[in-house]
């Protein structure tokens, strides 16, 4: 009869993991995160601590019993390697040893079996160094450019060595080891804990069982998500411009998509790994990028983000006389950087706003103020420019200014060519010359002209051979 309530025990963890595994099956598919390797590095605290009554047994031997099982369902996955490493195992609580950390089984394919052989054998006996076991786990991945790096640690107390934890879990996240997950066997740390990884307490072996199963779910799984690009009028009209997704804490990038609508009218499915916070770019004009989004894993998570569009039009006013397409430079009203290069005769669109617009004429052309309203098209019209011909010896000293409110305005010098065609702006302009041998400053010449659009203006400078 002494043996019932653990018999009793036993079916419950049995129906809980059946449940859980149900309920994962039922809320999302299993998305397989094809052509990347999944890595999962178990860190099992192995403190003197660990040796305390918990439940129907110690903390260690619990532990070794549900990861074993674990450890077994993951025997034949494919993609998925294991490594365990342990602390607290090796010296004596009373030598205060906080370099007791120790990688017992390095990664590599079907080590299952090796691993719980290891594992069997962990006795309690030291300290909890924690946060020396994050930064060493940072050598347990070797280099791999398409891997997931995964900790999942299992204690049940905090760092007894002095140090931050939270720093060092910082630093490996930074360097591509995805935000460790912690297990804390009974109650109290989850706010020592909450900077350090994705914390969850358990209070008994079948909550132990089913977050351990979960977590593994996850890190093998990918999971499901939209993003729905909202216009002023919540509507979901914007679509087909690139996505980036950073991942949050490294800023490395990691997927690129062009959004999508799917036949239903509804922004596209996109399969993602759940494991990371995003940082997304939606590549508009200019773009729009919201910060540090979780993914839920487990469940399909739609992402809300506004990128209200208008159009742009840029064309000439009358015929164009240069064949060469001429830029103007787009900016947010009030600032410097530049957040596209238009061709004139060309439509692009842009987030709803204000803008200043710079035309790479000669001289340049500043248009100020320009608004860019939702679901319409701003048209704007360049004035065409002309062309000054201009002839002169090779050897002179030639600049060209322009007339802007009775004021002579640099625009240019002129090449020593002796024959130049420039295109202008229509207005009025002239060119101020010296011979080059002239030591005179009275032998400058000027003359003033004036461009037309479309127009061809010739200007010639002769000087007498001495």
């Amino acid at each position: 009869m002494k043996s019932f309530p653990k018999i009793l025990l036993l079916f419950f963890i049995i129906f809980s993991v059946f449940e859980s595994n149900a309920q994962t099956r039922n809320q999302r598919p299993a998305i397989k995160l094809e052509n990347q390797k999944t890595r999962i590095l178990f860190i099992v605290d192995c403190s003197y601590s660990m040796y305390g009554k918990w439940q129907s047994d110690s903390k260690i031997k619990i532990t070794q019993s549900i990861l074993s099982n674990v450890i077994d369902s993951l025997n034949g996955k494919a993609n998925v390697d294991l490594a365990l490493r342990a602390f607290g195992h090796t010296q004596n609580y009373t030598l205060q040893d906080c370099n007791d950390t120790k990688l017992e089984i390095p990664f590599s394919s079907n080590n299952n079996d090796i691993i719980k052989d290891k594992l069997k054998g962990l006795v309690p006996k030291g300290s909890s160094p924690i946060a020396k076991s994050f930064m060493a786990a940072k050598t347990d991945f070797p280099e791999c450019r398409n891997c997931r790096n995964i900790v999942i640690l299992i204690t049940d107390g905090i760092d007894d060595c002095g140090d931050d934890p939270c720093s060092i879990s910082q630093t490996i996240q930074n360097q591509g080891i995805i935000k460790p997950f912690i297990i804390g066997i009974g109650m109290g740390n989850k706010d020592y804990f909450k900077c350090v990884g994705n914390y969850f307490e358990v209070n008994n072996e079948i909550e132990f069982t089913k977050k351990i199963n979960d977590i593994v779910n996850q890190a093998i799984y990918g999971s499901t998500c939209q993003v729905d690009l909202f216009d002023s009028y919540k509507s979901l009209s914007v679509t087909n411009v690139p996505m980036i997704f950073y991942e949050t804490k490294s800023k490395q990038p990691k997927y690129s998509f062009i959004h999508t609508m799917n036949s239903k009218g509804l922004s596209d499915t996109l399969e993602i790994d759940p494991l990371i916070n995003y940082d997304i770019e939606i590549q508009t004009l200019p773009k729009v990028k919201v910060e540090n989004v979780n993914i839920k894993a487990g469940s399909h998570t739609i992402i809300p983000i506004q990128a209200s569009q208008g159009t742009l039009v840029l064309k000439y006013k009358g015929k164009a006389q240069s064949s060469k397409p001429i830029e103007v430079l787009i900016k947010k009203k009030g600032e410097r950087e530049t957040i596209n290069s238009q061709d004139i005769n060309s439509s692009e669109r842009y987030l709803v706003g204000k803008y200043d617009l710079e035309v790479l004429t000669q001289p340049r052309l500043f248009l100020e103020n320009i608004e860019i309203v939702q679901n319409s098209t701003t048209q704007i019209e360049i004035p065409s420019t002309g062309n000054l011909q201009i002839s002169k010896p090779s050897d002179s000293y030639s600049t060209l200014f322009v007339n802007e409110e009775d004021n002579w305005k640099f625009v240019t010098n002129l090449s020593p060519k002796q024959l130049q065609t420039i295109p202008l702006l229509p207005g009025k302009y002239q060119v101020v010359f010296r011979p080059r041998q002239s030591s005179l400053t009275k032998d400058t010449k000027v003359i003033e002209f004036k461009i037309e659009s479309s127009e061809t203006t010739i200007i010639s400078f002769e000087t007498k051979n001495k």
